[in-house]
């Protein structure tokens, strides 16, 4: 029955996109450049080979797969998806190799003897613990991650942070070592190491990176906020060196730094060399002009990835969301990082946009212009850094891309912890408001996924009740108490529905019971930033259209890379190729993580 219904759900719901969808395909993404073909076990006597499909292919294109060069599938792969399960005893080293029908190579991927079932696996090596100035020993987890294909090869790399077991949030004093960043190649390769140093802070609020191509040379470069004593990937230091947080703020110690420049670096991909850097914008000047007076509010830093010309990827750094909220685009050529614009709360006439930011932002265009808009939190700006509207409720966790069915026209789905405004679903291009559930409490989460095939379109939740909401405000199911999630949304399994991923766990909602059961349970695996419950990273980066999880494992000896064990009749582009989507992967490690979002009803028409 579950198969019958997302085989209608898929044949009912089978839509036109929206203009984000078309103009991904007119830029260059990094998604372009590679089938992302990979190869994994199953079990003791099957492996999976999993590939790409692009925007530009015919959906019947046919495929070929050879094993150690010889042909395994003598007839072509032609429907179904990019998904093929060779009844195979992996116990020796395995090539796989990937072409089309007239025999030009499309990929290759070398699997290892004996390589684990499931996953693709990554050796760690931890940076060294360390003593914090008042005398508190420390260690380091593997927290947030983020891809891009930094040498230029065709394959992502993953970029990992390592944060230390003393990071703090900011309302919260003390001490904390410092934030390492790592590249790591699929083969576990370490291409280069970034000590960001004692004057950044650690915490899920201070270090927002982002990863992209930015000047589109085809090597992704890394921009970050940096301080006096930052160490880049070979060596050198940013600043000086001799500066630390160890100054004094109204004549006591301080244990975070309120002091001394800002920097906001740009990183070369393949080696981690700091390639230019300039002041942050905006300085924290006064610290009390930003709502508080021990640095909670005025290092509150967000970050993303916007095409705010069309054309062209820009980086954006903010700073701020309570009060006083500050966005700056830049833009790097490989030679010089420019401000494109910025947007400031204290200019005259913004006063009315203070206190609308949240913990995470996304960036689509909204309004169909070709350019894309920022949707920080209950306010949104356009893509010349101007307003675009307010709908004044106030800052939030959680927000996400809500495509309505027919016309892929996108909405926001936002929760507020004003205790008055609860959660409401608005337009992304007007702000007008859809329907909204007012509330008494915080509303700290809110979920938009496609879990109900009864149901078109999105469903809707939060934490404010149980219920699930239709996107026009009718109530279509309720959760059990002992079974919620409001964490990150996946694709996973083969049908056309979101699953729901939360504390090691891919979940599936069983709309019949009205409640969700295990498919996937990650065995020794550990999620990251305490109640958020986020894998290091989840995203479609490798393989066909379904996504990944990345995660540590317990020990933090290993990154595991885990892989959807199931075959799948539908074929779908790389969601990679979604401009609103991959810049959602760029900025998925900021502050409170959110899940990869597509700006289109899946799946994709083909023209």
């Amino acid at each position: 029955m579950k198969t019958l219904f997302a085989f209608l759900a898929f044949i009912i719901l089978h839509v036109s996109l929206h203009a984000q969808c078309h103009y991904a395909s007119n830029l260059q993404t990094d998604a372009i450049r590679s089938r992302a073909l990979v190869a994994f076990p199953l079990s003791d006597s099957t492996v999976a080979v999993s590939w790409r499909m692009l925007t530009t292919d015919k959906k019947d294109k046919s495929f070929l797969i050879y094993r150690n060069n010889h042909l395994i599938t003598p007839q072509p792969l032609t429907n179904g998806g990019c998904y093929f399960v060779d009844h195979y005893k992996a116990n020796k080293h395995t090539t796989y190799i990937l072409k089309d029908i007239q025999g030009n190579m499309l990929g290759s991927f070398n699997m290892k003897a004996h390589a684990p079932q499931g996953y693709l696996s990554i050796p760690l090596s931890a940076p060294a613990p360390g003593v914090s100035p008042d005398g508190r020993s420390y260690t380091y987890s593997a927290n947030d991650a983020s891809i891009g294909d930094l040498d230029g090869d065709g394959q992502y790399e993953i970029i990992l942070k390592w944060e230390p077991s003393n990071a703090h949030d900011n309302s919260h004093y003390g001490y904390t070592g410092p934030t390492y960043l790592d590249a790591l190649k699929l083969d576990g390769t370490r291409l280069w190491r970034i000590n960001l140093g004692t004057n950044i802070r650690s915490g899920a609020h201070y270090t927002q990176f982002m990863v992209y191509d930015f000047d589109n040379d085809g090597k992704a470069e890394l921009m970050c906020k940096t301080a006096d004593g930052t160490i880049d990937g070979t060596g050198r230091v940013i600043g000086d060196a001799n500066k630390n947080r160890l100054c004094y703020q109204d004549g006591r110690p301080a244990d975070r730094p309120l002091s001394g420049p800002e920097y906001l670096t740009v990183f070369e991909g393949t080696t981690g060399k700091a390639l230019k850097t300039v002041d942050y914008v905006p300085a924290r000047g006064n610290i009390k002009d930003w709502g508080d007076a021990y640095g909670n509010r005025c290092d509150r830093f967000l970050a993303g990835v916007g095409y705010f010309d069309g054309q062209h990827p820009s980086a954006l750094f903010c700073r701020g969301y309570y009060t006083r909220t500050v966005l700056a685009a830049w833009d790097w050529d490989g030679k010089e990082l420019t401000s494109r614009w910025v947007f400031d709360t204290n200019m005259p006439g913004y006063e009315d946009y203070m206190g609308q930011g949240n913990h995470n932002l996304r960036i689509a265009d909204v309004d169909g212009d070709g350019k894309d808009e920022v949707i920080y939190g209950a306010m949104t700006i356009d893509d010349n850094g101007k307003p675009l509207y307010n709908t004044h409720f106030g800052h939030g966790d959680a927000l996400h891309l809500v495509p309505e069915p027919h016309t892929n026209r996108l909405f926001v789905w936002d929760c507020h912890e004003n205790r008055v405004d609860g959660v409401e679903l608005h337009d992304a291009a007007t702000g007008k408001v859809v329907f909204q559930n007012k509330s008494k409490m915080d509303v700290g989460r809110c979920l938009a996924a496609n879990i109900d095939p009864l149901n078109p379109g999105f469903e809707l939740w939060s934490s404010a009740d149980r219920n699930i909401y239709a996107t026009d405000g009718r109530k279509v199911g309720r959760f059990d108490r002992r079974n919620w999630s409001i964490n990150f949304s996946i694709y996973w399994d083969g049908d056309s529905l979101q699953e729901l991923l939360d504390h090691e766990t891919v979940y599936k909602y069983d709309w019949n019971k009205k409640q969700l059961f295990t498919l996937t349970y990650f065995e020794g695996c550990a999620f990251n930033n305490w109640s958020k419950s986020n894998p290091c990273f989840s995203a479609d980066f490798l393989g066909d259209w379904r996504e990944e999880v990345v995660t540590r494992t317990k020990d933090n000896t290993e990154l595991r890379i885990y892989l959807t064990p199931y075959p799948t009749e539908i074929r779908n582009p790389s969601l990679m190729l979604d401009i609103p989507y991959r810049l959602s992967v760029a900025t998925q490690n900021v502050a409170y993580n959110q899940p990869s979002e597509l700006s289109y009803y899946f799946p994709y028409e083909w023209k």
